[in-house]
């Protein structure tokens, strides 16, 4: 109810905003776009969701069963960004309304739903120099940086569902640079609490620090598309990105960093253990060609869970051990793309989870960018080397 009644003021102000001079915005640009005539802050609002179908057939060694098929909203978000006092002081402020932007409650949110995924602020506070405040996404792998929303294939990688580093509260220090005139860097390090978004019930483990090097030896993509799926820019001239991300959260209580079940004890304590986390990336794009690799790799200082007296394991095992993802599409004149993705997790013995491979083919018609796609693809997965799965996904963006 509560929340109900803050959607319906934020609406109310935007209408009142907005009644009293039109917006020039477009559509993509988001719904309203409105900065106040003094210059004292501004606003953009844009609400966007996703429709996915999904078709799935599971093989019992012999053949594949009857098809499980699924029409879910994948996401339903609203967005707003613009500055404050200052344009040296922007905000970004996003809430989730899908199932699976809600799903998460537990004992450490106060079994809420979880609707806030990014408040933050963005001070600029010197020449190249910006200092981030809130909750927003970790500087993680490119994958995970990449929008939901400029997505090159239906959704994301079997790499980025295990090892991503996903959001959290704390701070970010970021600074760019040139080396001669066209050789760009950018360095990111993040403080944060070490327990994923939306935590109230305070600090159960230790810190996480994050730090990710980019390197972009051609300089910028245009229209940031270091940070966008294919090339819709079709870039004229060969652009690469290559970053390094190294994470340590230090007495981690979760399974998979910041996200994952929490490892509890027999007596109801939290079991703590360093979770190191490397990402190896790669973004490559021109005229119309797109290539995007990924290497992840987690390490824990103990990764089996022992009970309070030192021996006995609770049952609880940090996810370890690495994961490869490549992928590359090629985007058409007519606006058509087709894309192809290979990813294998392998890992630690520890675990007791067996090795994957997947093989996903796409095909994307671009409408309007990103903020109007329609996108399809399939996936054949097999885990330890024999028949598994097969499935196939359909949906659209749409993006105001």
């Amino acid at each position: 109810m509560k929340f109900k009644i803050f959607l319906a003021l934020c609406f109310g102000a935007i209408l009142s905003i907005t009644s009293q001079e039109i917006s020039d915005t477009s559509f993509g640009k988001g719904l309203i776009n409105f900065t106040t005539k003094d210059s004292s802050f501004s606003i953009k609002f844009a609400p966007r969701f996703q429709m996915r179908y999904i078709s799935s057939w599971d093989h019992d060694g012999d053949q594949y069963g009857a098809a499980e098929q699924n029409f879910i909203i994948r996401r339903a978000r609203l967005k707003f960004d613009g500055f404050a006092y200052s344009p040296k002081l922007k905000y970004k402020i996003e809430l989730g309304l899908s199932n699976r932007d809600l799903s998460g409650a537990n004992q450490f949110n106060r079994n809420t739903p979880r609707y806030i995924l990014d408040a933050v602020l963005m001070w600029h506070f010197a020449k190249n120099w910006e200092l981030w405040a809130g909750q927003t996404k970790l500087p993680g792998n490119v994958e995970r940086v990449v929008s939901s929303g400029n997505l090159q294939l239906i959704d994301r990688s079997l790499l980025n569902s295990r090892f991503t580093l996903d959001r959290d509260i704390g701070l970010q220090l970021r600074h760019k640079f040139y080396l001669g005139e066209n050789f760009l860097i950018r360095e990111k390090v993040a403080l944060s609490q070490g327990e994923g978004r939306n935590v109230t019930e305070g600090n159960e483990g230790g810190l996480q620090y994050t730090a990710r090097l980019e390197l972009l030896p051609f300089g910028a993509f245009k229209s940031k598309g270091d940070y966008s799926a294919s090339d819709l820019k079709r870039e004229p001239k060969p652009k690469l990105s290559l970053t390094f991300t190294y994470d340590l959260n230090t007495d981690a209580v979760r399974e998979r960093s910041v996200l994952g079940d929490y490892m509890f004890r027999s007596d109801g304590s939290l079991y703590e253990t360093d979770q190191t986390t490397v990402f190896v990336d790669a973004m490559y794009k021109h005229n119309g060609f797109s290539f995007m690799g990924e290497y992840a790799k987690r390490t824990a200082d103990a990764p089996v869970a022992i009970d309070i007296d030192g021996i006995t394991p609770t049952g609880d095992i940090v996810l370890t051990g690495n994961a490869l993802n490549l992928q590359a599409g090629y985007l058409f004149k007519s606006n058509y793309e087709v894309a192809g993705r290979f990813t294998t997790l392998e890992y630690e013995a520890v675990t007791n989870a067996l090795p994957v491979k997947q093989y996903t083919l796409g095909f994307n018609k671009f409408i309007h960018g990103h903020k109007l796609k329609v996108q399809s693809d399939i996936s054949y997965t097999s885990v330890d080397g024999n028949d598994d799965n097969i499935t196939f996904r359909m949906g659209f963006d749409f993006h105001f």
